[in-house]
């Protein structure tokens, strides 16, 4: 019995220890949880009171700029004089550390700095309405000026070119008041101010009218904090852009590459034996590896000259046979085909096509539009030889200069070099080109060229307007 009462009261003991000390951490972390309640609400006060003030600052600070024509101006800026030495933004940020460091806000004009804040209402890009005003009054280097916009009055003065104050006012009372004491100043170049108040002197100007909204001063951030941020921003999508896109060639650079087994030398020369058999068959199997044909010189193959002026003329002729309702414009004759065009006068296209199958049979008709038509007719062979002058092409050009200055007529002749291939050879060719306008007929043109050898004419036309011949001529040369 009594080792019994002596367990149980042991028992006890440990439960009663045990309880208690699990009410001492309890109550320790009840002590911090309050401590810690007690620290953020402090902080969450801390907070609410810098939320509030702010908050009441911009309630009674905001509002210093105005509306016209759908645009913001700012307007209560604090000018001064831009300091040699200094780049606009870093005078702008000495102002504003030494004057108001919540004026984060600039303008650069003429040589002068304008400090705002986003409290009283002004934001990054709107334009100066002070600027807008010395602008409209360029020719008065002292102004003072008052404008009503709606309820409220902007009153704006500029002492030689220095902007003294720009400031709205929403009360009356407060902008008249601050008109008449700078009025005392004397020699202003021009006293605005609304007709009601009966100034002396003053004048009255809608500033909507006065304005053009083209200056260009315009605020801006002093701190570069934002714009540097977005650009980091830019800078990492533009990142995360590229790492997509190259993400697959990426993969593949860093994925291991796959190891090549060692083949079987043997095995290897078998089966380049297999493919050289493979290609002997197919090439026995369609000639792929026949002898290229022998390169055929263009001076190899050359009709005689006056078989080819005669042929030609014959052509011209053959193809410009009048035709009812139609006139002749032009004929030329190529290598292989002769071809005339026709201008519609009276005639019809039905009645060219009836004609032109009884005077030209075997020709061919092209319509080139509603009143125009072409036909052209096929050259039958002439006897080819072999034909290449001697001489080298500069004393082909003092050969020929001559013979055109001694018939008194104008020639364009030039030297030339050509190429002939045919796969596998590639030789060149020396030529002299002639180009002429001659009243002489084929034959007798051709006939200048009489002693040279290598002569053929490459085209010859007839034109029907100014009654002349068209000449095309090359000479193959050393």
């Amino acid at each position: 019995m009594l080792n019994l009462c002596t367990i149980i009261k042991q028992e006890y003991s440990f439960s009663a220890k045990l309880i208690g000390t699990f009410s001492i951490c309890l109550c320790g972390f009840y002590k911090t949880v309050m401590k810690i309640t007690v620290f953020y609400s402090g902080v969450i006060k801390c907070f609410y009171v810098i939320i509030y003030q702010e908050y009441n600052e911009r309630e009674i600070l905001s509002g210093q700029y105005i509306q016209i024509n759908r645009k913001k101006y700012a307007t209560g800026l604090l000018w001064q004089p831009l300091v040699s030495g200094f780049t606009p933004r870093a005078y702008a940020a000495k102002l504003s550390h030494s004057i108001d460091r919540k004026r984060g806000l600039y303008v650069n004009y003429r040589s002068l700095i304008g400090l705002g804040a986003r409290r009283l209402g002004h934001r990054s890009g709107m334009p100066s309405i002070a600027a807008e005003v010395v602008e409209a009054l360029a020719e008065y280097s002292s102004v003072l000026a008052v404008f009503q916009i709606g309820t409220k009055y902007v009153l704006v003065s500029v002492r030689n070119g220095i902007i003294l104050q720009d400031y709205l006012f929403e009360d009356i009372a407060a902008a008249r008041a601050k008109y008449v004491e700078l009025s005392q100043i004397p020699d202003w170049g021009v006293l605005i101010a609304p007709g009601a108040w009966g100034m002396p002197r003053a004048i009255e100007r809608d500033l909507s009218e006065l304005i053009s909204g083209g200056v260009r001063a315009e605020l801006h951030t002093i701190s570069r904090l934002g714009a540097n941020f977005i650009s980091l921003v830019m800078l990492v999508l533009f990142a995360m852009g590229m790492m997509y896109f190259f993400q697959e060639p990426i993969n593949q650079m860093v994925a291991p590459k796959p190891q090549i087994a060692k083949i079987n030398p043997e095995l290897a020369q078998e089966y380049k034996r297999q493919i050289e058999e493979k290609n002997k068959q197919l090439d026995e199997q369609y000639n792929l590896h026949q002898e290229p044909e022998p390169l055929v010189m263009p001076f190899e193959s050359l009709p005689n000259v006056s078989a080819r002026a005669r042929l030609c003329y014959k052509a011209i002729g053959f193809l410009m046979q009048p035709v009812t309702g139609w006139n002749q414009i032009s004929a030329d004759c190529g290598e292989t085909y002769a071809t005339a065009v026709f201008r519609r006068d009276f005639g019809t296209v039905d009645g060219f096509y009836s004609i032109v199958e009884n005077l030209m049979p075997g020709s061919f008709v092209q319509e080139i539009s509603e009143n125009q038509i072409s036909v052209r007719a096929k050259l039958p062979e002439l006897p080819r030889g072999v034909s290449q002058d001697s001489r080298d092409t500069d004393t082909l050009i003092r050969e020929l200069v001559s013979r055109f200055q001694g018939i008194d007529t104008g020639a364009n002749i030039m030297a030339v070099v050509d190429t002939v291939s045919n796969k596998t050879q590639t030789k060149e060719i020396y030529l002299v080109e002639v180009s002429a306008e001659s009243k002489l007929v084929p034959a007798e043109f051709m006939r200048i060229f009489d002693g040279i050898n290598g002569v053929f004419m490459t085209k010859v036309g007839w034109d029907s307007m100014k009654r002349i011949w068209n000449y095309e001529v090359i000479i193959y040369a050393k």
